[in-house]
């Protein structure tokens, strides 16, 4: 990148094609990552209790979904940790700040979407529905929860600069769906602990959305625990990024 543009399989990439493809892939990536949670999670839902598979799958198809629709226009990181990750390895910082305020908003936005899609199930729900917009530990320790997430954020990112070194992959566009079946890979083998959230966007968005929405019933957004899916990613991400440099 350079002076917020970018030059891609032939198209230039601007400040405000960034902007627009980060919020659009985001907010469509948290619709249907949020709403394969609220169709298992939620009673009056026809999935309800189909099981953590069809989330693991359903996020792994919210990130193929995300991601080809608008990597034309920004790349499709959708998720701060990977722009982290590419910054580190490219050196290139002059659009980090566009791209994180995108994928923010976009989280947020795919959030009330899906709110709105489920608004009848979330008005006869009676317990909590936290878990539908951001994750959260089986087992609350500190230290643990936030290695998990830096470990599978790591994974996630590594993988992504390192397909990203095969440029048949990037011309194809076989990329993003690798990407998406890793998605699901980390789902099913380091999801456990804490829900793996891997993207400070897809869980600080949405858990802003869950805090200010009218869903009754609805519980605390547990904010002690906000900041780890936050800074574990972040961490996981810029360690993938300074290991892609050594070894690469």
């Amino acid at each position: 990148m350079s002076n917020g543009i970018q030059a891609r399989e032939g198209a230039w990439m601007t400040n405000q094609s960034i902007f627009i493809g980060e919020f659009l892939g985001t907010a469509l990536l948290l619709l249907m990552g949020n709403g394969v949670v609220a169709g298992v999670v939620l009673a009056k839902s026809k999935s309800n209790g189909a099981g953590w598979a069809v989330i693991t799958f359903g996020w792994g198809f919210a990130v193929l979904a995300g991601a080809y629709a608008v990597a034309p226009l920004s790349g499709a990181h959708l998720n701060p940790a990977v722009t982290l990750g590419l910054a580190i390895h490219n050196g290139d910082w002059s659009t980090v700040p566009l791209y994180l305020a995108a994928q923010f908003l976009g989280a947020f936005t795919g959030a009330v979407l899906c709110y709105l899609a489920y608004l009848g199930q979330f008005r006869a729900n009676t317990g909590e529905v936290l878990g539908i917009f951001a994750t959260g530990p089986e087992i609350r320790h500190r230290v643990q929860n936030l290695t998990t997430e830096v470990i599978a954020t790591f994974v996630l990112v590594f993988v992504i600069l390192a397909t990203g070194q095969t440029k048949g992959l990037e011309t194809s566009g076989t990329g993003v769906l690798i990407v998406a079946l890793l998605v699901v890979g980390i789902g099913m083998s380091l999801g456990g602990p804490t829900g793996y959230a891997i993207n400070p966007a897809r869980d600080l968005g949405p858990r802003i959305a869950h805090a200010v929405l009218p869903i009754p019933g609805k519980g605390a957004s547990d904010w002690g625990y906000a900041w780890i899916p936050v800074v574990g990613p972040l961490i996981g991400g810029a360690l993938a990024g300074l290991v892609d440099i050594a070894v690469f």
